[in-house]
């Protein structure tokens, strides 16, 4: 096989369709308008935009972009292996018929890249080396190419890419999803008859197993580290191993997987706001519309709770919700960052071909076309139909949506991803006390935490961080934890306990903070951000908000010192510039207190919402909700609507 002129690459599209979408069909999609074809369209779009980055040999794809730290050489490799499991869809998806030249062109690739004469060979599978993620791309590629690219292959060609797959044979991977990449790429060996080691697989399905916490969630290695990982990662391979498998699968295992499946996409359809976003928490977001694959494996492997038209909704929401700002940019390139290029919302590991883990969204094309998650009329997902709370204790979570603003929001009391022995700073991404759908958390490019969704001891050497977070519970509306805060010196360690309890828009946060007297005590609300102009700011003795010209409003509300002028809180608003991936300009109302000495007592309203009923009427948002602590040791909460909770002091004083 021979590298073809690019005008035979079936990913190449005409001039003059360049700018031209499928028509929407508001009958089959009326939520979104997509179809197949769209999906279609996307990838051969993403798929056209990266050949002009190819090596001559076609083995790597250097993308323009901060390099990684494994280096240019291994960023090249990443480039070739996503792109290719995005053309590996397209390819099967369409029986082969999207187009000999996508055959031709990773061919070619795979050709040059697993010789190790070629000026363009790929590195070798070390231990604990970046190789190894894109070993199992390329795995599951050949497998789901298998009739129109592997066994038409050279057989040169085969023993070279068997041999460059098997350096994973006896080598280490780290202890986390990376063990999936083993059981992956070693199964591949086995389909092909190549040396593998069975001992090593089983090895990898069982650590899945020891991760697994329940309620379909998986931690993603030892520790409490909850991400979308659950979703393109932890739950996606074990699907993906079983098609590879075939009949050498454990029936019982496969059927085990599919049940974890379904339950975690009984909980994960809510991860998405009305407007296709998925709620911003975690690592990787750079991977965007991933999140979107295990709706679709779900449907592969008849294991979802999900209407197919939901499924479809879900996805092509999500795929919309991109495309609808700018991503992929004007080069078709998929950027390091959310909707803009944004390096917050990656890692060190981060390549320019990261983002094309995304690749895994497009796995929906495995299913025919006439398969009902494509034929189906679109059902609304859940955040649209009705308001919803969730308590998700495995993660240590709180999920309350909004069907009148179509907002996701996630309360944790849970997620951390510390290792054993905590490390001595947090990260963003997972220590926030709330995240959602439509705001991203403060991330300063100096490093130090922002003020939004966090409540901090202000010290000469900066604000806290809420390092390891100890979960105390998680049910019906409430959850709680408390932390010792990272920052601050002193003889006695400060430590803090809080309490969420959500209805609808509203999450109310009790507090208790022990710190040394004269401490300045800082919360947050939620950081709202936008490109054209600061969002605009109120505030004043025990409240402040920040809203967006759109509406969007995000409030805070002292619940507690408004009535009792003990200890006051003083509201502000604090603006930044070029810390949000939502936006460049970005406004978080805050709250500060000078803490009395011994244990100080706060109860705050915490409202993001985009409901006029909700935000227009200033007066109601700041006195609606009342908090009360009663003479039996509770605080008693009652929302606008009358809905009233207790929290349990006692159950924060514990560690």
């Amino acid at each position: 096989m021979t590298a073809p002129h690019p005008s035979a690459d079936a990913g190449h599209l005409p001039p003059s369709d360049a700018g031209h979408l499928p028509p929407a069909d508001p009958v089959r999609s009326p939520l979104t308008g997509y179809t197949r074809a769209h999906w279609e369209l996307a990838a051969d779009r993403l798929l056209t935009a990266l050949r002009p980055y190819a090596t001559p040999g076609l083995a790597q794809y250097r993308l323009p972009g901060r390099t990684g730290h494994s280096g240019a050489w291994s960023d090249g490799v990443e480039g070739f292996a996503r792109s290719f499991l995005l053309a590996a869809f397209r390819i099967a998806g369409s029986d082969g018929r999207a187009g000999a030249g996508l055959v031709e062109r990773y061919a070619t690739g795979l050709a040059h890249g697993t010789d190790p004469r070629h000026p363009e060979h790929w590195p070798p599978i070390t231990d604990r080396a970046q190789p190894m993620v894109e070993a199992a791309s390329l795995a599951i590629a050949l497998h789901e190419t298998r009739p129109w690219l592997w066994n038409r292959l050279d057989d040169t060609v085969r023993r070279r890419t068997v041999e460059w797959l098997g350096g994973f044979v006896g080598a280490t991977a780290n202890d986390s999803n990376w063990r999936l990449f083993q059981v992956i790429t070693e199964e591949f060996l086995a389909s092909v008859d190549a040396p593998h080691s069975r001992a090593e697989i089983d090895a990898g399905l069982a650590r899945l197993d020891d991760w697994y916490r329940g309620g379909g969630w998986y931690t993603d290695g030892d520790g409490r580290k909850f991400d979308y990982y659950n979703a393109w990662a932890l739950h996606l391979y074990p699907v993906l191993w079983a098609r590879i498998a075939g009949p050498r699968a454990d029936p019982a295992l496969v059927e085990t997987h599919r049940a974890r499946l379904r339950e975690f996409l009984e909980v994960h359809q809510y991860f998405f706001g009305s407007d296709g976003a998925p709620v911003h928490q975690g690592r990787s977001l750079t991977y965007r519309y991933a999140t979107a694959a295990p709706l679709w494996a779900g449907a592969l492997a008849d294991a979802t709770p999900l209407p197919p038209g939901r499924t479809r909704r879900l996805a092509s929401g999500a795929l919309k919700h991109f495309a609808d700002r700018g991503v992929p940019d004007a080069r078709g390139l998929l950027s390091l960052g959310w909707y803009r290029p944004f390096l917050p919302v990656t890692q060190s590991y981060s390549g320019p071909a990261s983002p094309y883990w995304a690749s895994k969204a497009f796995l929906g094309l495995l299913l025919p076309a006439d398969h009902p998650v494509w034929t189906e009329p679109e059902e609304p997902g859940p955040v649209e139909t009705a308001d919803a709370t969730l308590a998700l204790p495995a993660p240590g979570w709180l999920l309350h949506t909004t069907a009148a603003d179509g907002i996701a929001r996630l309360v944790n009391h849970g997620t951390d991803r510390l290792p054993p022995p905590p490390a001595a700073t947090d990260s963003p991404h997972y220590t926030r006390l709330a995240y959602s759908s439509a705001t991203a958390p403060d991330t300063p490019p100096d490093g130090a935490p922002g003020p939004d969704n966090q409540i901090a001891l202000l010290t000469p050497s900066g604000p806290s961080r809420r390092g390891r977070i100890h979960p105390l519970y998680a049910d019906g509306r409430r959850a709680a934890s408390w932390h010792v805060p990272l920052g601050p010196d002193g003889d006695v360690p400060p430590r803090i306990a809080t309490a969420s309890v959500v209805h609808g828009p509203w999450e109310v946060r009790v507090h208790r903070v022990e710190a040394a007297a004269g401490t300045i005590v800082r919360e947050g609300g939620w950081a709202v951000a936008c490109d054209t102009a600061p969002p605009a700011g109120e505030h004043g003795p025990g409240w402040a908000l920040a809203r967006r010209a759109d509406g969007l409003t995000s409030a805070l509300v002292d619940l507690l010192g408004r009535r009792d002028p003990g200890v006051p809180r003083r509201g502000g608003v604090e603006h930044a510039r070029e810390h949000n991936a939502y936006g460049d300009h970005s406004a978080t109302p805050v709250l500060t207190a000078r803490h009395p000495g011994g244990t100080l007592l706060l109860a705050t309203l915490t409202v993001l919402t985009a409901d006029p009923s909700v935000h227009r009427d200033r007066q109601a948002l700041l006195t609606g909700t009342r908090a009360t602590v009663t003479a039996d040791g509770h605080v008693e909460i009652v929302f606008p609507d009358g809905t009233t909770d207790r929290v349990p002091l006692a159950g924060l004083a514990g560690r």
